[in-house]
């Protein structure tokens, strides 16, 4: 996968996208990423990237000129189909494991970060084939959002985690919360590890795994099992789980 970023401050994202899982993403050629300041392609000697919004009001708006333009450039010098082109907004529908999961399957994602009152309503219009936010509240600017974004993207292509099961089970990924985990040791100051864990019963594990998962989504997002895909065993192990609670 090819990653642009479009940015007024690329100086932000080299210490994310250079450690950890996405860093070790890259070294595995699973994915390579280009900031790109698009303050560069802006057709003024001072590259000014923002102007007064037509109407009065407060704030500033970023001009299409400069955004257009490094779009194009991108597209242009990429060898792989037409790409996503996403705007990272509040405005825009609300990231989800799913959404993550679609995104992982491009070939070329390109993020564009906004800075100031807002963009020009026809960058919207003519370039863009999705608006993201992270919640419902309001950045500086969409950097924080792209990086948020990206990693939950990267860490689901193929290889990048040390196990491929290791994302299937996350919480989000099957519709519900992910179970409890433990570690050693198995009594650490007298709070224990559920026995069942150290059976070595694998089947039975599951079972509690599954059971866990869903006495957490119930209680703490109980809205998440509207949409859940529930087997009949796993309906019964809930509705016995609301008797209990």
């Amino acid at each position: 996968m090819k990653i642009d970023v479009l940015s007024i401050f690329p100086e932000m994202f080299p210490g994310v996208l250079g450690h950890s899982i996405l860093k070790k993403a890259a070294e595995k050629q699973a994915v390579s990423y280009n900031v790109v300041n698009f303050r560069d392609y802006a057709d003024n000697r001072h590259q000014t990237v923002d102007d007064y919004p037509y109407g009065g009001g407060a704030g500033m708006v970023l001009k299409p000129q400069p955004i257009f333009d490094a779009v194009t450039d991108l597209v242009d010098k990429a060898e792989s189909k037409k790409p996503r082109v996403i705007l990272m907004c509040p405005q825009g529908e609300s990231h989800t494991q799913k959404k993550a999961e679609e995104l992982a399957r491009e070939e070329h994602l390109i993020f564009i970060c906004g800075h100031y009152e807002g963009y020009d309503e026809r960058i919207r219009e003519h370039i863009i084939t999705d608006e993201i936010s992270i919640g419902d509240y309001v950045l500086t600017g969409g950097e924080l959002g792209a990086m948020v974004v990206i990693d939950s993207v990267v860490r689901l292509l193929p290889g990048v985690l040390g196990s491929e099961e290791s994302h299937i089970q996350d919480s989000f990924s099957t519709g519900l919360l992910e179970h409890p985990h433990y570690t050693r040791p198995a009594d650490f100051r007298g709070m224990k590890v559920p026995d069942i864990l150290l059976s070595g019963n694998h089947k039975l594990i599951d079972e509690w795994r599954t059971k866990e998962s869903l006495r957490r989504t119930y209680s703490r997002r109980p809205d998440l099992l509207d949409a859940a895909e529930l087997s009949p065993e796993q309906r019964k192990w809930l509705e016995d789980i609301k008797k209990q609670q």
